[in-house]
């Protein structure tokens, strides 16, 4: 008898034993019935089965074996879809996932060992038996994956959409509050505090916007409007000032600084790059414009210090690549491990670049944005 033709005629023994594990291992909140739970049973182990009888030649053996992937529409990955929309909607985590696919391949091999006489062809069965569940496994996983991540995208946009608003209107309340000429200077220094706070909190809001836009496959959206850089670099610079009044940031303009762009992100990317500078640097910080170049600005942000380690570079502009290098050096990480990742994102949509080089002469950021829309990528 063929391992396949065991599933099937043991069908109802094996649905007994992983719906057992099954339900043991369902979340408290879960509302997955018994019913529920054998038809996934059944459904799991007759797309394995049916998977097992299919021909299969040597070559397409190793490709397996190499974790290729088999068409997307294949039975088996289609059964592995459907499992792991099911699981992720009662509020199985995917470590729930494998090891229901784990119980299931115990309970069928140990079965079959017990009941069946094993020789060359039964460890034949026994190799499609487990190509046919590790398919399915990878196909559960990768679905799960993806699905659970963009529902954290989508909470972390919504979160990022309705913040903007109220702290947007802190940030409004303290400037007027400001201009009140009767502040003792007590209060004062308070609403300079809470002035400074505001705009971190605004900055953090607009970063975690952008990076929910960009991994929910959304393009970052520009206005594109007739703009001075060097007016640019002087707003970003007097922005982190308001935020480290100690720092020591020193501005050169160079050139023609003139071109279309969108004022407010590219602001944005220079405040990112100056408060990173600020953080992480030491001594005085350089914001240089150049414009000397006809069809293209470039904006370098130096600071000295320490350099970036030589491994970190090729995902420094990754998200949350920050949030881990401090987390291995044991310091604390200063922000949510975005900033970079924003610059990257405001750079590509204006279709410039970012790089960056750092040694121990220093670490320096370049931007390079093409000066007119007609140099832009579609």
């Amino acid at each position: 008898m063929t391992l396949s033709d065991f599933i099937d005629s043991h069908l109802e023994a094996l649905i007994d034993d992983w719906t057992a594990y099954a339900r043991a291992l369902s979340p408290a909140e879960s509302q997955l019935t018994d019913e529920q739970l054998r038809n996934s049973a059944r459904n799991l182990l007759t797309g394995i089965a049916a998977d097992m009888r299919e021909l299969q030649t040597a070559r397409q053996a190793v490709e397996k074996s190499h974790g290729d992937r088999p068409s997307p529409n294949s039975a088996v990955n289609y059964v592995g879809r459907q499992h792991a929309d099911d699981r992720l909607a009662h509020g199985f985590d995917v470590n729930d996932v494998v090891a229901e696919f784990r119980a299931l391949r115990a309970s069928v091999l140990r079965r079959w060992q017990a009941e069946c006489l094993i020789d060359a062809a039964s460890f034949h069965e026994m190799i499609r038996f487990n190509e046919a569940v590790d398919q399915m496994v990878a196909e559960s996983v990768r679905r799960h994956s993806q699905r659970s991540e963009r529902i954290r995208d989508l909470f972390a946009g919504v979160l990022a959409h309705d913040l903007r608003s109220p702290v947007g209107a802190i940030l409004n309340s303290i400037q007027a509050v400001q201009l009140d000429k009767k502040l003792s200077s007590t209060s004062l220094r308070a609403i300079t505090i809470a002035l400074a706070s505001a705009i971190r909190a605004k900055r953090l809001v607009d970063d975690l916007f952008i990076f929910a836009r960009a991994r929910l496959g959304s393009a970052l959206p520009v206005e594109l409007t007739q703009q001075d850089m060097g007016r640019i670099c002087e707003g970003a610079l007097e922005e982190v000032r308001a935020s480290h009044p100690d720092a020591s940031i020193r501005l050169q303009l160079k050139g023609e600084l003139s071109g279309v762009w969108d004022g407010a992100r590219i602001g944005q990317l220079f405040v990112n790059l100056l408060t990173n500078a600020v953080q992480h640097g030491s001594a005085d910080v350089i914001l240089h414009a150049d414009g000397s170049v006809t069809d293209k600005v470039t904006v370098a942000v130096w600071n000295g210090g320490d350099p970036i380690p030589e491994q970190a570079l090729p995902t420094i502009f990754n998200p949350l690549t920050r949030v881990s290098l401090e987390r291995e050096q044991g310091s604390k990480p200063s922000g949510l491990g975005l900033g970079l990742f924003i610059c990257r994102c405001i750079a590509e949509a204006h279709a410039g670049t970012i790089t960056v080089e750092s040694n121990t002469d220093g670490t320096v950021f370049k931007v390079q944005v093409p000066r007119f829309p007609a140099d832009r990528a579609d």
